[in-house]
């Protein structure tokens, strides 16, 4: 009986949601869907000592069977699969010896990002210990461009650098490699990014540069078993891989996960698979870390050492980092990592974190004239944003895409004005892939590159009309695409916030791309007061009760504004403005949260953090 009442209660809450849906009128509309993953949730709860709520939350994540549930929950560093297995590999390992041993001038190229930074940390320290002869070399955002270019070989030709190896870039480059090795250069690629391709009578022909030896898990002839590596963690591999074949010992080099851990969230990787185990490893390493550099960013930002997750990086240490290659160059996050004192670290801390702050104050203006051209001009009644800011700092492209295409849920490309040209980034959504949309287009283009997710492309100025019509006429996205779908975990009364809940979730660490928090749901949520917070007064501290009587904590961080207006919407203007006396009666919502406990002064009192509302 409890079952049956169990999917009747569920499909009332999907009914509610519906009729909830239909009744918006918000710009943006989404689609809440319950998951309905079965399995033997008290079973598993059993096995590996967790409740059957934490086993639902597992299964909803796909992670099936006994060997793939015991790596989630509690994979190591021993789990990892071997580097060896990486296509090229080998070649790329017998190349690095041989040019050690003969001592040989060896250059790392990175790229100008978080993850292009770390990677040339992983390479020059692993390749310096090894006693390697070796120096570093980063493009200019501006006078450089991305990745490998002639200007770059030409630079280390002159400097009589015998072998080149890049990290976070590369994999595009197949001219400028023809090129070094025309000059006799030694090249090896180290990258994760897409292989470029071309259409050759209906079947796709990828196109590998010809270096000496290419390491890209996402090469098509490359049996890796995982293929979400970032480009730090490709060279985190390759650093292992030459340790061993020189017999020296791996772990020496294990306190280099705390830049695979810090690149793969700042670069959005997946935190699934062999990403889940750097990240949490990294994490660990983070929480206790000898660098100089890191230790003096986190006191600079405020982020507690002994609690620094994911979440820290994606929003206050990796925009730092990254601020250096976006204003500044990237040079500084890389010196940042290899401060021998504290002085220097916490001088080079600050510059970064006033470079982010500067970034910051660019980004909204930017980010507001990006707003108007959507809801003003034509170009916000297309399915694919082709957003031309011409004044707009190229190098703030990316983020103001990411924020347009986080607002309106569409693909997004903001493009802005360069030294050569038009330069831009994009920023997608899961149904639009981005890098084979471009590549529909790239008659248009000077360069372009990227994956599903995130793209940059240079294209000439007058191009950049003819690029919004093309990209548009190729798109096949319907309406319901454009829709944000919610994946709900599961229905649950606010009673279940407890405690000992809250600390079971932790289990499920680290959160981010490919392994979201948790979403929990609940229908008729009734507002009994609420109170304006924050800097801006733009969030609500809220008392809210369900169905079942149970009164807690919520904290809203979305606009205020749109949930009194949708308050307003149905209950009218009056009853919107009484939830701030607590004399409110009568207005509820449904609503998506993620549970916490709120710790004042000793006492701990539960408390959800509401994520959607309808």
């Amino acid at each position: 009986m409890a079952a049956l009442s169990y999917v009747i209660e569920r499909r009332e809450f999907e009914a509610d949601l519906s009729a909830f849906y239909r009744g918006q009128r918000n710009k943006r509309m989404e689609q809440w869907v319950l998951l309905r993953k079965g399995a033997d949730f008290k079973a598993i709860g059993e096995k590996f000592h967790i409740s059957p709520r934490l086993a639902c939350l597992i299964r909803n994540r796909d992670i099936i069977g006994d060997e793939n549930i015991e790596n989630y929950l509690y994979g190591t560093i021993a789990d990892l699969y071997d580097g060896m297995l990486l296509q090229d590999m080998d070649r790329a390992v017998s190349i690095l010896m041989e040019k050690i041993k003969a001592e040989e001038k060896i250059r790392i190229i990175g790229d100008y990002d978080i993850d292009g930074v770390c990677a040339t940390y992983i390479l020059l320290e692993g390749l310096e210990n090894l006693g390697a002869d070796v120096d570093i070399d980063i493009p200019d955002r501006i006078l450089d461009g991305y990745g490998l270019n002639r200007h770059l070989i030409d630079r280390a030709f002159e400097a009589g650098v015998d072998t080149i190896v890049t990290c976070d870039n590369g994999i595009a480059a197949a001219e400028e490699i023809a090129y070094g090795k025309s000059l006799g250069m030694t090249i090896i690629v180290t990258d994760h990014h897409e292989v470029p391709y071309e259409e050759r009578e209906s079947e796709r022909c990828y196109l590998l540069p010809a270096a000496d030896a290419v390491v890209d898990p996402k090469r098509g002839d490359c049996s890796y078993p995982f293929k979400g590596l970032c480009g730090a963690a490709v060279a985190y591999k390759l650093v292992e891989a030459l340790y061993g074949a020189m017999g020296k010992d791996a772990e020496d080099m294990d306190y280099l996960m705390e830049e695979v851990a810090i690149a793969t969230v700042g670069d959005v990787m997946d935190l699934i698979g062999e990403n889940r185990i750097f990240v949490k490893q990294g994490l660990e390493m983070l929480r206790r870390t000898s660098n100089k550099g890191l230790k003096a960013l986190m006191e600079c930002t405020g982020v507690e050492a002994g609690r620094v997750s994911s979440y820290h990086i994606g929003f206050v240490l990796g925009p730092c980092m990254n601020a250096s290659g976006r204003l500044d160059t990237a040079k500084r996050a890389l010196e940042l990592l290899r401060a021998k004192t504290k002085k220097e670290a916490d001088i080079l801390a600050g510059d970064l974190k006033a470079l982010n702050d500067s970034r910051k104050d660019m980004t909204e203006e930017a980010v507001r004239q990006a707003e108007i051209q959507v809801e003003e001009t034509p170009v916000g009644r297309e399915k694919v944003l082709v957003i031309y800011l011409p004044d707009c700092h190229e190098s703030l492209a990316g983020i103001v895409a990411g924020r347009i295409r986080e607002k309106y849920y569409k693909p997004t490309y903001v493009l802005t004005e360069a030294e050569e040209g038009v330069k831009g980034s994009g920023r997608s959504i899961d149904t639009y892939h981005m890098y084979e949309e471009l590549s529909k287009c790239k008659n248009l283009f000077t360069r372009y590159g990227g994956h599903r997710l995130a793209a940059g492309l240079s294209l000439p100025k007058e191009n950049v009309e003819r690029f919004r019509q093309a990209v548009n006429a190729v798109c096949t996205l319907s309406e319901k695409d454009l829709q944000e779908k919610v994946s709900i975990d599961m229905q649950m009364p606010f009673s279940c916030v407890t405690e000992r809940f809250v600390e079971e979730l932790e289990l499920l660490e680290p959160f981010g791309k490919g392994n979201s928090k948790p979403v929990f749901a609940e229908k008729n949520v009734e507002i009994l007061y609420a109170k304006r917070i924050g800097r801006n007064k733009n969030m609500l501290k809220l008392q809210v009760k369900d169905e079942a009587g149970t009164a807690i904590e919520a904290l809203y961080f979305g606009e205020a504004q749109s949930l009194l207006d949708a308050i307003a919407g149905k209950y009218g203007r009056a009853q919107a403005e009484r939830i701030f006396t607590g004399q409110c009666r009568g207005v509820k919502m449904s609503i998506t949260y993620y549970p916490g406990i709120n710790e004042y002064m000793g006492r701990k009192t539960p408390q959800i953090i509401l994520t959607h509302f309808q």
